[in-house]
């Protein structure tokens, strides 16, 4: 069990799933620091797929990611039925994985547009909101 000392920080999760989309091809990746604005979670990863297989491929691989990076698993899943919006609920961290069409619809990224952007580099080891380089994320 994770307690709240050692739970890893949003920011370092949200990076880690953003990583594990990048690794699946998926279109542009957002990360929004959102936690001052709706205060049930902190961090959302916007990302999507061009079709029903890849969004379900890109939410397996940051499932596996984040399990294998974190020691942690969703609290739920949402959509993986039809594959045109998967929401994979972490608590701190919210990452949605859109059919690309649906992702222009719904627009997240301008619904939430007053978030901060979090830089992150798909190369580096970790990086923090500062966009400076740390170590592995550690459980």
């Amino acid at each position: 069990m994770t307690t709240a000392a050692s739970a890893p920080d949003p920011t370092d999760v949200a990076v880690l799933a953003a990583r594990a989309a990048d690794a699946k091809k998926a279109g542009p990746t957002v990360i929004l620091d959102v936690g001052a604005l709706i205060g049930i979670t902190d961090r959302f990863v916007i990302t999507s797929g061009t079709n029903d297989r890849q969004v379900r491929t890109i939410a397996e691989e940051v499932e596996a990611r984040l399990k294998v990076g974190s020691g942690r698993g969703p609290l739920r899943i949402e959509g993986l039925d039809d594959a045109r919006w998967v929401l994979m609920d972490y608590g701190d961290v919210v990452v949605h994985v859109f059919l690309e069409e649906t992702r222009r619809y719904y627009d997240l990224e301008r619904l939430w547009s007053d978030a901060r952007r979090i830089d992150w580099d798909p190369d580096a080891d970790r990086v923090d909101a500062r966009g400076a380089d740390r170590a592995v994320l550690e459980a």
